[in-house]
């Protein structure tokens, strides 16, 4: 259930403000690391560069689910969108570049709704070197599931708005079929994707606004749907906090802006300057970390190796008797 989820206790906060307060932290965080003497803070980028490049990339994100083949269930699109949104609460741009982070996100996603895809098959809908994709997938996963806290399970809108519709149609059958609403239900709920909803309300809440989205759009009243059947038993309160709730969301969905090319270029530019080298895999302080990597396991691989010859060689004296084993 969602009430007693870990999106429900950890992943849905008070308002807009605490949330940009969490991303300013995480830009002040980056900056205060990096920051030396060849450096102002000028140089890094602004909580405001950082959401343009940010929301240029959950488009991104929509595009590259939109294209994938197979085609991924909407569950896949929306844990997906879940996962981008969490990760870069804590974590700025400039130390993860989203375009890493996006396909990563993609990828556990496919995981954890149980949706069957290989690396291979994944990484085949990326565009550029497939081997490197793979790498830098692989390299973050685990990244990516630590900054998560491990909280991997996603309650979407998209089976409340099953839920709903179901019961449109069993306790008001005077209402027009529910079903000719879908393709503005399915509108709304994907527009919802590029606004903070998920952070801020309840997978039920954000299905029935797209209900009461889609009958506005049909100009069909669902009015006494709400007040007679939904929350016939409820409090006056709650009606009214559900309410609050669906002007909230239209508002949010309403302000919706795709960041102009322009300002994404500039503030791409600036990024490629200022970002975090050790996590970038075209850099060489990133190649000769991962040598490094490599370096210490065989070095790791080695030392195990011969203490395990070692120890063959002592069971051999010994007449090919072992510790492990007991006496004959």
């Amino acid at each position: 259930m969602f009430s007693t989820s870990t999106q429900s206790k950890c992943w849905i906060f008070k308002d807009e403000a605490q949330i940009s307060r969490l991303r300013k932290t995480a830009n002040d965080r980056f900056i205060s690391r990096q920051l030396n003497s060849n450096r102002s803070t000028d140089d890094f980028l602004s909580p405001e560069e950082e959401r343009t490049i940010y929301k240029h990339y959950e488009f991104t994100l929509r595009d590259f689910c939109k294209k994938f083949q197979p085609p991924v269930p909407r569950s896949v699109i929306g844990t997906s969108f879940h996962y981008f949104k969490r990760f870069y609460l804590n974590n700025s741009v400039m130390d993860y570049h989203p375009k890493h982070m996006l396909v990563t996100c993609v990828y556990l996603a496919c995981k954890v709704e149980e949706f069957n895809v290989s690396i291979v098959q994944f990484v085949s809908n990326v565009r550029g070197d497939r081997e490197k994709a793979t790498d830098i997938i692989l390299n973050n996963e685990l990244l990516l599931m630590q900054q998560l806290k491990y909280h991997l399970t996603i309650h979407n809108p998209y089976r409340p708005l099953e839920g709903l519709l179901i019961d449109l149609k069993t306790r008001c059958p005077q209402f027009p079929d529910p079903e000719k609403l879908r393709i503005y239900m399915d509108d709304f709920l994907e527009r919802t994707l590029f606004t903070d909803a998920m952070l801020l309300m309840a997978p039920s809440q954000i299905a029935l606004t797209a209900v009461l989205y889609a009958a506005n759009k049909a100009q069909v009243n669902f009015e006494t749907y709400i007040t007679d059947f939904l929350f016939a038993n409820s409090p006056r309160e709650k009606l009214h906090h559900v309410r609050d709730t669906v002007k909230k969301l239209y508002l949010m969905v309403r302000g919706i802006e795709v960041p102009p090319k322009e300002r994404v270029r500039a503030c791409e530019q600036k990024l490629e300057k200022c970002r975090n080298q050790e996590n970038n895999p075209d850099s060489q302080v990133y190649k000769r970390k991962m040598q490094e990597g490599l370096d210490d396991d065989q070095q790791t691989s080695s030392k195990y190796s011969r203490i395990s010859e070692e120890h063959r060689q002592v069971d051999d004296s010994m007449g090919g008797s072992s510790a492990l084993e007991g006496s004959p």
